[in-house]
């Protein structure tokens, strides 16, 4: 395992790089993880061997969102758009290993993937529009564009992961004999 900073590490296992971000007690997305994740990234991109990403956090969720002691201060580099743009712009794919929740800017860290995964009982959202915020990070676009334009409940609510679309592209629960939420019809 290899420490970038104070909140992220990368480890390799055979051919796909680890990036694990370690910012209890919700893994806010602050500067320091900011920062560490652009860093991983390219140390990651660097590595020949590394054919794909997972980035994944330790503790009870996700990236829960920003760091509320970052609101009202200057904007200090990288943004959270930077950091979107990194996964995006990234030669090898990045996949994001959800659980617990993926708020705000979370869930925008994951949309900024090329791949999502999660735990069935994982919780996603833009909670911030709520508040008369928009979501900085580009998830009202990013979103409507991985689910299509079906409403999945209200905008500001949480729902549950089984929103995204399964591998094959269908929507979640497509041919299982499941609706949207993952319930028996």
């Amino acid at each position: 395992m290899t420490q970038i900073n104070d909140k992220i590490s990368t480890r390799i296992e055979g051919d796909i790089g680890f990036i694990v971000s370690n910012n209890p007690p919700v893994n806010a997305l602050g500067i320091a993880v900011r920062s560490g994740l652009v860093d991983a990234l390219q140390e990651l991109n660097r590595q020949p061997a590394v054919k794909a990403i997972v980035l994944y956090c330790e503790g009870r969720t996700f990236f829960a969102g920003a760091d509320i002691t970052e609101f009202g201060k200057p904007r200090v580099s990288p943004t959270l758009q930077d950091v979107i743009a990194a996964l995006e712009g990234s030669p090898k794919p990045v996949v994001a290993a959800i659980h617990g929740t993926a708020l705000g800017g979370g869930l925008e860290t994951a949309l900024g993937c090329a791949f999502r995964v999660a735990v069935p009982s994982a919780r996603v959202g833009l909670p911030e529009i709520n508040l008369g915020l928009f979501a900085g990070g580009g998830g009202t676009q990013r979103l409507p564009r991985l689910i299509g334009p079906a409403p999945i409940g209200l905008p500001g609510k949480s729902s549950g992961a089984c929103a995204f679309r399964q591998a094959d592209g269908r929507p979640a629960g497509a041919g299982t004999g499941r609706d949207r939420r993952g319930r028996g019809r």
